[in-house]
């Protein structure tokens, strides 16, 4: 008896685990909740089913939670963007919110490493009807943004800009993005409670890339917070989202 309560108590561990990578809130029920209640109901039909096509895809711990494409979707309609950039695409999921949310004629400059990711996604977003919105350009994102800020007519050019993308180069990446961003506008950096273990003890059992990747997320947090060109917000939304709004 003892065993299978160990087996149960694991198992719920397990499932806790998968959860909580997209969502900090220490229930997996209050999560569903929110899920079910506010979420599905409303989740538009071509990302319920780029979420679903996306679940089967053996990388699937690296698309936007549900929660969070919501959030974005309504973000991007309250400061009403229209021309938008992505770094880190994976099959779309967060791509196909900001899509829907913008005008006809909105743009977004999408960014990733890999196309065939971006391809399993793009008939959904096709037939969604907001492909033409979308120019993807694949490989690195440094090179295209060293590009961009060499001419000075994109300075301040971006309404939004969301970044899902190799955490070692976020710092990288704010550097030349808030050239980028208009006064007024924002940047999204994804992951920046990196599955809670900012807060994390040293000792602690961490899996390898979540362990890899942490100083960079840290050094990232402290950078933006004594950044004087921004206003910050650190959402536990998702993994935690940190919003910058350019101010000066």
């Amino acid at each position: 008896m003892a065993t299978n309560t160990t087996q149960e108590q694991q198992s719920a561990a397990g499932r806790h685990q998968e959860v909580g990578h997209k969502s900090l809130l220490q229930s997996d029920a209050l999560y569903q909740y929110i899920l079910e209640t506010s979420v599905y109901p409303r989740e538009p039909e071509p990302m319920k089913e780029l979420r679903e096509l996306t679940a089967k895809h053996p990388w699937n711990l690296m698309t936007t939670s549900a929660d969070e494409g919501q959030f974005l979707n309504m973000l991007l309609k309250l400061i009403n963007a229209k021309n938008t950039m992505e770094i880190g695409v994976y099959t779309g999921y967060s791509l196909l919110a900001t899509a829907l949310a913008l005008p006809d004629d909105g743009k977004i400059l999408a960014m990733d490493i890999n196309r065939e990711n971006y391809e399993l996604g793009l008939p959904v977003i096709q037939k969604a009807g907001v492909a033409h919105k979308i120019e993807f350009k694949e490989g690195p994102a440094m090179p295209v943004l060293d590009k961009l800020v060499e001419d000075e007519k994109n300075h301040g050019s971006y309404d939004f800009i969301f970044v899902d993308a190799d955490k070692d180069n976020y710092l990288n990446y704010h550097k030349r993005l808030i050239e980028l961003v208009k006064v007024g506008g924002l940047i999204g950096y994804d992951n920046t409670l990196w599955n809670g273990s900012v807060v994390a003890p040293p000792d602690a059992p961490l899996r390898k890339y979540v362990r890899y990747y942490r100083d960079f997320v840290l050094e990232l947090n402290k950078a933006l917070a004594v950044d004087p060109r921004i206003e910050i917000c650190m959402l536990p939304v998702g993994d935690g989202i940190t919003l910058c709004r350019r101010v000066k």
